[in-house]
């Protein structure tokens, strides 16, 4: 039976703003794209982002303009010829995942061999304001076991002691957004090193991070706006000790499967990350990220509705998918 290919723009408020260095946002705006056989339905989700030159209009019409070739029957793996990486084509990735999974009864965490029924432990954003807002938000999560800190403007130092002071024995990951410089690096590295901080995510700008291989790393450094493909990965040895695998960025899990196992082969710690998407962006990634060092999937933790069905969160653990959700 011939498949067809739908795409939409949803948008989620959510329950509160959301800051980091570039910018602050009160919804997340996303590409949802649907695949039907006629009896079954495979969805995928994306989150377009400015950083990477992405717009909603420009991914959507990517999404759209795969639709003839969806249906004369354009398979994942063609697919990563036919679209470059990036937000559109994890969409469409995604939903045929979805479909396959849904048309064979065989889950994609059972095709690739992920355990199915494992939660996770995902990190919860602390979003970037003052150090008192910072100290009393991390204090009001100090229960939980993973905070990853948005930090990458002037006065971080007093902001790393500060959610340090309010969540004394939390493990906290810095996220700076590409934030620091030469300059202040490495005194920054010196009070995370004091703080007790276990990771530090793209501290400097993608592209002027060179010095990354010259100064003793006192805090694991996690590539994220460095690391977007497979070949990414060997130029960063000397630079990074982790590197974040967002599915925006590689284009959908097929080809973040194989990033996955390339990191694990060089040595790099391994971190799935996310946009500020739904449920049904985090569901693909939560499979991904089983035997990883670190999940960092709380989208929908800072929604104020999600879709639904959506995934299960309890504290800080997350569920793997059920398949009328994802896979």
């Amino acid at each position: 039976m011939a498949r067809h290919l739908k795409a939409t723009t949803d948008v989620f408020p959510l329950s509160g703003a959301f800051t980091i260095s570039r910018g602050t946002k009160t919804q997340a705006h996303v590409v949802t794209c649907t695949i039907s056989d006629g009896d079954n339905v495979g969805r995928g989700e994306c989150v377009p982002y400015t950083r990477y030159g992405e717009t909603i209009e420009g991914v959507l019409a990517d999404v759209l303009r795969m639709a003839t070739a969806i249906e004369h029957g354009l398979d994942r793996m063609a697919l990563q010829d036919a679209m470059p990486p990036g937000a559109a084509r994890n969409a469409v990735d995604c939903a045929l995942w979805d479909l396959a999974a849904k048309q064979s009864g065989i889950s994609v965490a059972t095709r690739i061999g992920a355990q199915a029924d494992l939660a996770l432990v995902t990190a919860y954003t602390i979003s970037l304001g003052t150090p008192e807002t910072m100290e009393r938000q991390a204090s009001e999560n100090a229960w939980r076991p993973l905070l990853k800190v948005k930090v990458g403007t002037a006065e971080d130092a007093a902001r790393i002691r500060a959610v340090r002071a309010g969540a004394p024995d939390t493990r906290i990951i810095l996220d700076a957004n590409e934030g620091w410089n030469n300059d202040t690096i490495e005194g920054y590295l010196s009070v995370a090193a004091e703080a007790g901080i276990v990771l530090i995510e793209q501290p400097l700008p993608a592209g002027r991070d060179a010095i990354l291989a010259r100064i003793p790393r006192i805090v694991p450094i996690c590539a994220d706006e460095s690391v977007h493909s497979t070949h990414d990965l060997e130029i960063l040895l000397d630079r990074y000790d982790g590197v974040n695998i967002k599915l925006d960025k590689t284009g959908g899990l097929t080809q973040a499967l194989v990033m996955k196992a390339e990191a694990e082969r060089l040595g790099f710690s391994i971190m799935v990350g996310c946009m500020v998407g739904t449920s049904l962006a985090m569901a693909p990634a939560l499979i991904l990220a089983q035997g990883c060092a670190y999940a960092d999937l709380d989208g929908p933790l800072i929604l104020a509705q999600d879709r639904q069905p959506a995934l299960r969160y309890e504290g800080s653990l997350v569920y793997p998918p059920a398949p009328d959700l994802w896979g």
